[in-house]
């Protein structure tokens, strides 16, 4: 009688320890596609919500007009937008105090600065998961290989004639799982390198916007507050 040497064969007929290193292979391959997709809205969102609000803040309306805008509660505030919102608050709130220009600025920048942290924590947020999975993963396939392959070689030990036929069923089996393995850290790692260097692309558009902010605040940090403008791009 032949071995069935399918995939689901294979699977169901290997020992309990193969079975258990595929079971955790198969729910990190699941759980980072799931990471995967998710990310890849969260950051696609991220970034076409940023080019959308320096679009309509460079086009030089009226800061309160535009603060007024994006704190409205209907309105659906990206990241940049939070940014902004979190500086020109703290703008307006020191110049009401009668805070010296500096400290007015010096304020406004370091509540951006804390927006942007929050910010990054959102992007990053389970992104290590993916290069777990990726460095881990081969590692756990490797180690039921191995378990599969001494099983089978223990097997043949009871045998008084070695075939292929013979041996083929349990070298197959333990394979399988160092092809799981690759499986779930393939997509893991390409995944996590993207969107770290995405992120990262990300993280410089929103400093290059806070410094550029901060000069147009620090410049208008004498004017009256409904006169401060954002400046046209050039």
């Amino acid at each position: 009688m032949s071995a069935d040497l399918s995939i689901a064969g294979l699977v169901l007929n290997a020992s309990l320890i193969v079975q258990f290193v595929l079971l955790i292979l198969l729910g990190a391959s699941i759980s980072s596609w799931t990471l995967i997709f998710r990310k890849w809205q969260t950051i696609g969102q991220a970034q076409s919500g940023a080019n959308a609000f320096e679009d309509r803040f460079w086009s030089g309306g009226n800061l309160a007009e535009i603060y007024a805008q994006v704190s409205q509660p209907h309105e659906q505030a990206g990241g940049l937008e939070r940014i902004f919102r979190a500086g020109f608050r703290e703008f307006t709130r020191m110049r009401k105090q009668g805070s010296n220009p500096e400290s007015v600025v010096d304020a406004s920048h370091r509540a951006m600065r804390v927006s942007l942290q929050r910010e990054i924590d959102i992007l990053e947020s389970y992104v290590p998961f993916l290069a777990t999975v990726g460095s881990t993963s081969p590692y756990i396939g490797l180690f039921g290989t191995v378990w599969g392959i001494m099983n089978a070689f223990l097997a043949l030990g009871n045998m008084q004639q070695a075939t292929l036929t013979t041996v083929a069923p349990g070298i197959a089996e333990a394979l399988v799982a160092t092809a799981m393995g690759l499986f779930a850290a393939i997509p893991a790692v390409i995944a996590y390198n993207r969107y770290a260097s995405q992120i990262e692309r990300l993280t410089n558009h929103y400093e290059i916007f806070m410094e550029e902010f901060a000069s147009i605040l620090q410049r208008h940090v004498h004017s009256p507050p409904l006169a401060t403008k954002a400046a046209p791009a050039e």
